[in-house]
C-alpha cells in the first residue's frame, strides 16, 4: 500500500536529504549519468513517481526533454516551482497517458517500491520507452553486509522515525519508509520480475551504491527489428 505523499511534500526534500547524509544527490547524479550515456543532448525522458522533481533537474541540466508524472499534486507544485524547463502532470504509474514508445528514456528514482501493483507498474513503464530505450531506477535497498546490517536496521527503525517526527511532522510516513524497504525485492529478485515483462529486454543490470543501501538499476530494451 502506497503512502499519500501530499501529507510529506512540504519536509519531503529536507527529510531526504538529511536521512541519506545528503547521498540522494550523488545517486541522482549517477543516475542521470545512466541516461545520458550513448543519448543525444534532446533526449525525451519521462520521470515516473517525479515527487518534488529533483531527478528531472538534473535531467534538464543535462540537456534533456523531460516530463515528470507523480499521483501527489502537493509534490509537483514543488517542482513546478524548481524549473520552468520541464512539464508535469498528475499521472498515474500504473496507467500512464502516454502512447506506446513516447520516450527515448524512463527513470524512477526511490518510487517504484510504492508502487501498489509493481509488474504493471514496470510494465507500462516499458510501454512507453521506445524500442532501443533506456529505463533507470533508484531504489533503496537493504545492505547485504551483516555486519553493518544491525547498524542500518536501528537507523532506519528508530532514528529515520525520530527525525520524520521532529522535521516532517510525520512518524507514521518514516515507519512506512523502512518497513517497504525491507518487503521490496532488491537485485536480481527486482531484475526478475522486469525480464518476467511481456516486453523484450536487451540487457539488464544493477549496481550497489553506498555498501548497497541503494541499487541503481539499468534495463535497455530491445531495439526493433
Amino acid at each position: 500500500m502506497a503512502y499519500d505523499f501530499d501529507t510529506i511534500a512540504r519536509g519531503y526534500d529536507r527529510m531526504n536529504h538529511l536521512m541519506t547524509l545528503g547521498l540522494d544527490r550523488r545517486w541522482r547524479r549517477r543516475a542521470t549519468k545512466e541516461v545520458v550515456c550513448g543519448q543525444w543532448p534532446a533526449a525525451s525522458v519521462l520521470d515516473v513517481a517525479c515527487g518534488t522533481g529533483d531527478m528531472v533537474c538534473n535531467l534538464v541540466q543535462r540537456g534533456c526533454t523531460v516530463t515528470g508524472v507523480d499521483l501527489s499534486e502537493e509534490m509537483l507544485a514543488i517542482a513546478r516551482r524548481k524549473t520552468a524547463l520541464a512539464s508535469f502532470q498528475l499521472a498515474d504509474a500504473e496507467h500512464l497517458p502516454f502512447p506506446d514508445g513516447s520516450f527515448d528514456a524512463v527513470t524512477c528514482a526511490f518510487g517504484v517500491r510504492n508502487f501498489v501493483h509493481l509488474e504493471k507498474g514496470l510494465g507500462e513503464m516499458l510501454r512507453v520507452l521506445k524500442p532501443g530505450g533506456r529505463m533507470v531506477i533508484l531504489e533503496l535497498a537493504t545492505p547485504d553486509n551483516k555486519l553493518l546490517r544491525p547498524f542500518y536496521n536501528f537507523y532506519t527503525k528508530h532514528i529515520i522515525p525520530w527525525l520524520g517526527s521532529r522535521i516532517a511532522g510525520n512518524r507514521d510516513a518514516y515507519t512506512y519508509l523502512p518497513d517497504s524497504i525491507t518487503r521490496f525485492p532488491k537485485g536480481d529478485a527486482f531484475l526478475d520480475i522486469i525480464q518476467h515483462s511481456t516486453f523484450s529486454i536487451q540487457h539488464s543490470c544493477h549496481r550497489r551504491l553506498t555498501f548497497g543501501v541503494c541499487r541503481l538499476y539499468t534495463i535497455n530494451k530491445r531495439a526493433a527489428e
